[in-house]
């Protein structure tokens, strides 16, 4: 897997894990509610506990992410580079989805869905 793809699947990581953070714990705060569309007043346990799945889910692909590349660098590479393609694949279409269901959130389906988009793009074009 060339240098590119390995790189902005890394700090695609590093986003994930930021959104686990802002899911799992902070989905209540109004600050963050201009990106979920959650008002702290529509807070309820359902959507507690649906925010808290979602924000470990991608702590879940961050972590597919990060042992993806760090198989990359061993003997396992087939089985680093599958997890970094599956985790990529993943969130272009989880973008898409995203977009189609609340057009009012395209900056956040653009930030899940363009740079997994981006290493996808540059592994088949450079490997």
């Amino acid at each position: 897997m060339n240098p590119l793809s390995q790189i902005i699947a890394g700090l695609y990581a590093v986003i994930l894990i930021a959104v686990f953070v802002m899911e799992a714990f902070f989905v209540h705060r109004q600050e963050l509610s201009k990106f979920t569309l959650i008002k702290p007043k529509d807070m309820s346990p359902l959507v507690q506990v649906a925010a808290i799945n979602i924000g470990f889910y991608n702590l879940t692909y961050a972590l597919g992410l990060i042992i993806g590349l760090v198989l990359l660098g061993t003997e396992w590479v087939e089985a680093g580079r599958a997890l970094v393609l599956f985790s990529c694949a993943a969130h272009v279409l989880l973008g898409i989805v995203l977009y189609a269901s609340e057009r009012r959130l395209w900056i956040g389906a653009l930030i899940q869905a363009v740079p997994p988009l981006i290493v996808l793009a540059a592994y088949w074009l450079w490997g």
